[in-house]
């Protein structure tokens, strides 16, 4: 980063820092030292959001940063028992499907009196996502990033196989012209394609897609979004509904679908599937394609094993549907230092954070101006990312991902009944129907 950029920032951070905020007890107030923890999982983001530590740091001297890094799975075990233990982050990146158990524990600070104290501006973040972290009247997070879904795919095979992947249909019957591609991209240990006779299922060296099945009960990178696209509903209201409806027939048609492409020998068969995960078999050249989200596009763009590029998601029976996603900033409710962490979040939801989160192009920062910003910096290092942001803004493209009590039971509950479909121990109709029953259960007490 530019010094001048950093100055700039320095200014701005003044101004989101100041304000409010003021009596609740903190060291920095009186002219103590503070350290704040600030957790992520995403190690692709550390770097950007150390210079927005650099930054808030050079404005507030007596505070420092502590940034800890997890892994996804890791992240959650650790605060999890961190939250059990009284010793938690002072600020944690939340995803909104899991903070409402956090709330429903006591767990998270209700920020709402500082947001209005200090006046900050909701209207500066995309549409529909500072109400995600909005639970009866009280608020949890302000909004750091959003996402979206679409397809990724090796250039080199797609061009081999001759296939074009720019507009692609699909439906659960016989799966439209995104099948016909998985098909034709899959190739047996002889050279047959999936779509040549004398393919052997069997024996296959590259996939046609490789599947992310082991994605919980909202299926944000695969299925989710196809089943949204055949009709399917999650639940009643959004956020904090109280009834699901995993026992929907486009669900089970959906889902059938993907087990279909796992029977033919076109992806992995579940209990095959590496464990390195989608990104990293696709760098082997093993599969073609994939299905993944705004916040893999360096991971993919950058790499030196293969050259990919995005595709749209293909246009099911109610249009095309992506998942649309946002994190925020949250509070540990046990802090010991609220004052001080109140100012690191407004300043890491303020335009002079997503401004340097948006010049490393590491995501799409929640702040529209911000956002913007980190299309053309990805325009400027020649990356195409365009289909991310043209689902974002495509009349009735997207939908958000539920958010409800109980969400931790949700996922294990909806996630077991899929495993028994991709396991072939069960049918789709049967395993989401008897799971939707435990999930509704859930809310009723039944």
């Amino acid at each position: 980063m530019k010094k001048a950029h950093i100055a700039v920032a320095a200014l701005l951070l003044t101004a989101a820092c100041g304000g409010g905020g003021g009596g609740r007890g903190d060291d920095a107030a009186g002219g103590g030292k503070v350290t704040l923890t600030y957790a992520l999982w995403d190690d692709v983001q550390q770097g950007a959001y150390q210079k927005c530590a650099d930054a808030f740091q050079k404005a507030e001297p007596g505070v420092t940063i502590k940034i800890t890094q997890n892994a996804w799975d890791q992240y959650w075990q650790n605060l999890t028992t961190q939250m059990v233990s009284g010793s938690a982050p002072d600020v944690i990146t939340m995803q909104a499907s899991y903070y409402p158990q956090f709330v429903k524990n006591g767990q998270l600070l209700d920020i709402e009196p500082m947001v209005r104290a200090d006046k900050v501006d909701l209207a500066r973040y995309r549409p529909g996502l500072a109400e995600l972290w909005v639970k009866d009247g009280k608020r949890y997070g302000l909004p750091k990033d959003w996402d979206t879904i679409a397809i990724v795919y090796n250039t080199a095979l797609a061009k081999k196989a001759g296939v074009d992947l720019s507009d692609l249909t699909w439906n659960p019957a016989d799966g439209g012209t995104f099948e016909k591609a998985i098909a034709r991209l899959t190739v047996d240990a002889n050279g047959r394609r999936g779509d040549q006779p004398g393919f052997d299922k069997t024996k296959v060296d590259v996939r046609g897609a490789v599947l992310e099945l082991n994605d919980g009960s909202q299926g944000q990178n695969g299925w989710g979004d196809l089943a949204v696209a055949n009709g399917f509903s999650y639940i009643d209201k959004n956020p904090f509904g109280t009834r699901y409806f995993y026992d929907d027939p486009r669900l089970a048609e959906t889902v059938t679908w993907f087990k279909g492409l796992l029977d033919k020998g076109y992806a992995a068969p579940y209990d095959k599937t590496s464990s390195l995960g989608p990104d990293a078999v696709l760098n082997s050249g093993k599969a073609a394609l994939g299905i993944t989200g705004s916040w893999m596009i360096k991971t993919y763009l950058e790499s030196t094993e293969q050259k990919f590029a995005f595709a749209p998601l293909p246009t099911g029976p109610r249009g095309r549907k992506s998942a649309f996603n946002g994190l925020a900033d949250v509070i540990y409710a046990g802090t010991e230092h609220k004052d001080a962490a109140w100012k690191w979040v407004k300043f890491l939801g303020s335009p002079a954070c997503q401004d340097i989160v948006a010049d490393s192009a590491v995501a799409f920062p929640a702040v529209t101006s911000s956002s913007e910003r980190a299309l053309k910096a990805h325009r400027a290092a020649g990356r195409d990312v365009q289909v991310f942001v043209d689902q974002a803004e495509a009349p009735d493209g997207i939908f958000l991902l539920p958010v409800s009590d109980h969400g931790d039971e949700i996922n294990q509950i909806v996630a077991t009944a899929l495993e028994e479909v991709w396991l072939g121990q069960k049918d789709a109709k049967t395993s989401l129907t008897a799971a939707n029953q435990q999930v509704n259960a859930l809310f009723t007490g039944d």
